[in-house]
């Protein structure tokens, strides 16, 4: 029992470092947050911290790179399963929506700080980001394939475009608003879908 306990403790301070962490780079942006304070609302040391993520820098890496690590395991999923193309292409559309809404802090954070990340994260970063584009961008070229989608658009520029409108969610979306992120998503992957479909 002792042990089980032990282990459960363990893996709360991550999670817990990690929430506010979160908290405080939504409040007062990443460069106006110390390790200190991090560290004191997360009730650890900063040994704890350096054990888990080695640098604040870390920190706001992992706050992003956990979102689309979720995005990503869910877009193979839709994209491997059954229906027909314009279907997983739907729900990969709402998916991405309603994911994003869900963890807006996160985005938020990460969009407005990532230039302050290091050369070599940014780098991954873009490299995971345009893996998980690429899958999108293969249901597209699979429905032009199928003669489903319309074969003269492009597909990279069919992603740009969904993605240039999920990523604004941000600058406009409110919990407290008269959408919920189901109605949001249902919307945004209609319209992909009508964009791209052959008349």
């Amino acid at each position: 029992m002792a042990d089980g306990a032990g282990t459960k403790a363990t893996a709360a301070v991550p999670r817990r470092l990690l929430a506010e962490a979160t908290r405080l780079f939504a409040e007062r942006g990443f460069d106006r947050t110390s390790v200190q304070e991090i560290v004191e609302a997360a009730g650890v040391t900063k040994g704890a911290l350096y054990h888990y993520f080695g640098s604040k820098d870390d920190l706001l890496h992992e706050v992003y790179a956990r979102v689309l690590r979720l995005q990503t395991e869910r877009l193979e999923q839709i994209a491997a399963g059954g229906g027909s193309v314009a279907q997983r292409l739907r729900a990969a559309a709402a998916d991405v929506v309603v994911t994003s809404i869900e963890n807006l802090d996160d985005t938020k954070i990460f969009f407005r700080s990532m230039h302050q990340l290091s050369p070599e994260k940014q780098k991954a970063v873009r490299a995971d980001r345009r893996r998980y584009h690429e899958r999108f961008r293969a249901l597209v070229e699979e429905g032009q394939r199928e003669g489903v989608f319309r074969p003269e658009l492009r597909p990279d520029l069919v992603v740009d475009y969904f993605f240039g409108s999920v990523h604004h969610l941000g600058t406009w979306y409110r919990e407290d608003g008269p959408l919920d992120a189901e109605q949001v998503a249902s919307d945004f992957a209609d319209m992909l879908l009508y964009s791209v479909r052959r008349p």
